[in-house]
């Protein structure tokens, strides 16, 4: 019942920066979003996390680089990335961990399909 679409993906030169939004559609309340990301062969790795009243978590790998936030009124996350680095390249995604949708319904664990962000020279 939730939808979330991931956009602001791309190809990016090293130091370069790039914002991330994920949009989420067919709800009314959502208490905690992160974006992970996923490289080739390798296992799904949780990124950041805002929750409702705005606090973050970030990995250590983007730390001091990334910054996550949220827009309630407009049912949007976004994450923005600076000073890119190979190693970032993967597929992002985000997920709602619970949500509630118009008549009340809770959602669990809903994800979006994903955007690609390659950094090379």
């Amino acid at each position: 019942q939730v939808q979330l679409v991931e956009s602001g993906g791309g190809l990016v030169q090293p130091g370069g920066s790039l914002r991330l939004s994920c949009a989420a559609s067919n709800v009314v309340y959502v208490s905690t979003i992160s974006w992970y990301r996923q490289a080739p062969g390798k296992q799904r790795k949780l990124v950041a996390t805002i929750s409702s009243r705005q606090d973050t978590y970030y990995s250590d790998s983007v730390k001091g680089r990334f910054t996550i936030s949220r827009d309630n009124a407009k049912n949007t996350v976004y994450l923005q990335m600076n000073s890119l680095k190979p190693e970032d390249t993967a597929v992002y995604y985000c997920n709602s961990d619970r949500a509630v949708v118009p008549g009340g319904t809770l959602v669990y664990d809903s994800w979006g399909q994903g955007t690609q962000v390659t950094v090379s020279s």
